[in-house]
């Protein structure tokens, strides 16, 4: 897995060369604030970091302790539960919702577990299609009906099924975007009520998917979705494909919640545990050059 946040930070790394085409031992503090800006982080962010750091020539080890605590307030702690596990995915379409469930159908089944998805996605057809191919793709089962039907129903037969036959997980999908926003948070706590209907506890966990690609704009969609069911996790995806990786820093440090997981790639097994102390690295492994010991 070594490189992976390298990877994704990729074209991060290529718009820092705009400020600092070579790498340096110091940079002024003009070149930082560009950097961070060219890179996504919000100003708000930006001028927190700026005003803490009191040096004008701005070392590696200055800034590293300031990105990391971006994070101070997304540790993850797992909640208990009795299996199956029920993970509720959430986000707007096109942020990744399908592929990334098909990456942890795939990370689940590479520790020998059984799971089982449902496409309560049924605002949509096409996300009920997608989610079956994936399904037939990776060999899992799936609990799904045609679009315009109930989606706590599906929640609920999904749920009840893996208690049925003893699996270990249980993945559902859901709507990114329906008429209004009333209309799909409303949608999204009646599948939590009936999912702790069905399994009490359930949902364990209600995971947003977020667009690297949408950098600092992602915010406020997690904001309200937030509002709406109140998030246990993040997972980013497409970070590899944006320059905005910096945006990562703002979200955590705005929403205050925790990011488990980066994806990346098309394939079921690009998908990675986020660690903040390599992210950090990573990142300003495209600024600075190591001091020499």
């Amino acid at each position: 897995m070594f490189g992976f946040f390298k990877k994704g930070l990729a074209r991060t790394a290529d718009a820092i060369k705009t400020i600092v085409p070579k790498k340096k031992i110091a940079i002024s503090k003009d070149e930082l604030e560009n950097i961070l800006l060219e890179s996504d982080v919000h100003y708000d962010l930006i001028e927190k970091i700026l005003n803490e750091i009191p040096y004008d020539e701005v070392k590696r080890q200055h800034i590293e302790s300031k990105l990391l605590a971006c994070f101070n307030w997304t540790y993850y702690d797992e909640k208990e539960f009795t299996a199956p596990k029920v993970q509720l995915i959430i986000g707007v379409n096109g942020a990744g919702k399908t592929t990334t469930i098909a990456k942890l159908s795939q990370k689940y089944l590479n520790e020998n577990k059984k799971v089982i998805l449902g496409a309560a996605d049924t605002f949509r057809a096409a996300a009920i299609e997608q989610l079956t191919r994936w399904a037939d793709k990776i060999g899992v089962p799936i609990v799904a009906t045609q679009q315009g039907h109930d989606p706590s129903a599906v929640a609920y037969d999904a749920i009840t099924s893996a208690k049925a036959k003893n699996f270990d997980h249980v993945l559902i999908d859901t709507a990114g975007r329906l008429h209004t926003q009333t209309n799909l948070a409303n949608e999204l706590k009646k599948i939590v009520r009936i999912c702790d209907k069905a399994h009490s506890g359930a949902p364990h966990e209600k995971i947003l998917i977020l667009d690297g690609t949408q950098g600092n704009s992602a915010i406020d969609q997690a904001r309200a979705f937030n509002e709406m069911v109140d998030i246990d996790a993040i997972i980013i995806t497409k970070l590899d494909g944006t320059a905005k990786g910096g945006s990562v820093f703002s979200i955590a440090y705005a929403l205050e919640i925790p990011i488990i997981y980066i994806g990346m790639g098309e394939t079921a097994d690009d998908l990675i545990a986020f660690d903040k102390h390599e992210f950090v690295n990573d990142f300003l492994d495209a600024i600075f050059v190591q001091e020499e010991s």
